[in-house]
């Protein structure tokens, strides 16, 4: 006869065949020493098949087995899509001041393991109150983070795999779903085919971090391409000979990651000055090339922006591309924010350019439903990436090197993350079709922002608006835009921010959450107008400023017109 009873630290017996006090005593008296793991099912058998009793201590408190996680996963489910459901409840940008936290917990670890219940208990009195809340209706600033249930379900399996996908042998699924969804991206965003893995290409895409990333990774491949070239040509040359002649070029509205690039790849960035349009153009490309290379210096890199953060400004790639052609300069194309809007037809004219580079990047986990992070960059040659970072230590090395893709030579870490899972799960629960409409629909609300902006003779739009950003100002001081933000933002009612543009303080509102409709839009505005009654007396005196109109049909032509 078998049984199994489970004894609790208060030793309270609970059996599921009865025995009789004498036979539960010898048990208990029994020499046998408990089993090291109470949950090995062929242990627990065995223990059965001979008569023993098998006990078990009950913890509560610990998340040991998969019954316990099941659960609390649940439990954090449901907290998670209460949050998502009631964010526009909360204010969008936190109130806490600094420090706030470390009142809230205790100095130190807890020795005993805590309860679910104990822990979720926290998330609302210690986590909630220091979030700014990128998924709100009502936070419109920076550019937005993506963020979808199949996403969130993507992150988990991949949590739950947890594989440290260094090369294809660390887990094969790792590597080809990412070399394959980041064919299906390119496709969508229809470039050119030399950037595409296909079935023996040169070109590939890989999976970043962030586009701040990707251009520290092109800077260190342009640079150990340029010093091969140079040493091909004279050996005797070593790179630390090299390095100091080399010379980056990029825009005055660049990201500043850009410029972080520059100095963590020690070579020397050039920034130049932009058209009346913020867009860099390619006679000013050209001649600070001609300059540098009378100096000796040798032109390396070009990074090229598709949307800069000050103003979703668009370099004009069809200048920049054969410039940099006729040099043998490596381009870069930054796209990290607008990138994701190529997947509609109508804003393709906004990439043409693209076939002159030989980097391109942009973040699906800002304006494609992917959670952060998750930054695609594709490059023409996989050799001149690989060969900046080809490192191939006994321990890394695997039968199939040199017939797959081992990403580890196409990053600086060596560890990697199965982040393909959650940009396949998004493309396939949506498909290309309702990204299209997400897409659209946001840009909708920016010219319906813009719209209610125009109407009042107060402000004036100071960029085109092509995406989902509108950039605007009261027609007064830069002081008085700056104290109209400190009081947008004091209101807790809106989150946004401010930015400089040619020496003028503008304001920035983006359409950031999935979830903002036309109401949202509407109350923003009149939190907007609400705020600048207060400093509006010292407006009246300006003149009403002009704007800019969109192309025709809203289109992105007058962004990307020669003239």
């Amino acid at each position: 006869m078998k049984v199994l009873i489970t004894v609790t630290r208060t030793l309270t017996l609970r059996l599921t065949i009865h025995y009789t006090v004498l036979e539960i005593e010898t048990v208990l008296k029994s020499p046998t020493p408990r089993p090291k793991s109470l949950y090995s099912p062929c242990y627990e058998r065995t223990l059965q098949a001979t008569g023993y009793i098998i006990f078990e201590e009950e913890d509560e408190t610990k998340m040991a087995t998969s019954k316990e996680f099941r659960v609390a996963g649940k439990d954090m489910v449901d907290v998670i899509c209460n949050y998502l459901n009631n964010i526009e409840e909360r204010p969008p940008l936190s109130q806490v001041r600094p420090g706030y936290l470390k009142d809230l917990i205790p100095s130190e670890a807890p020795e005993k393991p805590e309860s679910w219940e104990d822990v979720k208990k926290d998330i609302e009195r210690v986590i909630m109150p220091g979030v700014t809340h990128w998924h709100s209706p009502h936070f419109h600033a920076y550019f937005g983070t993506g963020n979808s249930f199949p996403s969130i379900l993507g992150d988990m399996l991949s949590d739950a795999i947890s594989c440290i996908g260094f090369s294809w042998i660390a887990s094969p699924a790792c590597t080809e779903l990412e070399t394959v969804v980041m064919d299906w991206l390119g496709k969508m965003i229809s470039l050119p085919e030399t950037f595409l893995a296909g079935e023996q290409g040169l070109g590939g895409g890989v999976i970043q971090g962030s586009a701040s990333e990707s251009t520290v990774i092109a800077l260190l491949a342009a640079k150990m391409r340029m010093i091969r070239k140079q040493q091909e040509i004279d050996p005797d040359l070593d790179q630390f000979d090299i390095l100091p002649k080399l010379v980056a070029y990029t825009s005055d509205q660049s990201h500043s990651s850009v410029n972080r690039a520059s100095m963590i790849s020690s070579v020397r960035m050039r920034v130049l000055p932009t058209d009346e349009r913020n867009a860099l153009r390619g006679d000013t490309l050209i001649e600070a090339m001609k300059k540098d290379k009378k100096k000796g210096l040798l032109p390396t890199f070009v990074c090229a922006t598709l949307g800069t953060t000050n103003s979703l400004a668009f370099d004009r790639l069809s200048e920049i591309g054969p410039a940099c052609e006729d040099e043998d300069v490596w381009l870069h194309v930054d796209a990290a924010y607008a990138g994701s809007a190529f997947i509609c037809p109508e804003y393709r004219s906004l990439l043409n350019g693209v076939e002159y580079a030989s980097s391109f990047n942009f973040n699906p986990h800002k304006f494609l439903r992917v959670n952060f992070d998750l930054s695609a960059m594709w490059v023409k040659d996989k050799r001149d990436i690989v060969g900046a970072f080809f490192t191939d230590p006994v321990y890394l090395q695997h039968g199939h090197q040199g017939s797959v893709e081992d990403y580890r030579h196409w990053q600086i870490p060596l560890g990697r993350r199965f982040r393909a899972l959650k940009l396949w799960f998004v493309l396939r629960m949506f498909g290309v079709e309702k990204l299209q409409e997400h897409i659209r629909h946001q840009v909708k609300l920016a010219r319906e922002f813009k719209a209610l902006v125009m109407s009042d003779q107060r402000f004036t739009i100071e960029a085109e608006v092509i995406l989902g950003l509108v950039c605007f100002r009261l027609k007064g001081t830069n002081t008085q835009n700056k104290e109209l933000l400190d009081k947008i933002n004091k209101s807790g009612k809106i989150h946004m921010i401010g930015t400089e543009l040619k020496g003028r303080y503008i304001l920035r509102f983006a359409v950031c959450a999935a979830t903002t409709e036309s109401c949202h839009i509407l109350y923003a505005w009149q939190v907007i107008q609400d705020s600048a009654i207060e400093i509006c007396d010292g407006v009246n005196s300006y003149k009403n400023g002009g704007t800019l109109s969109n192309g025709a049909n809203g289109t992105a032509e007058a962004c990307i017109s020669p003239d």
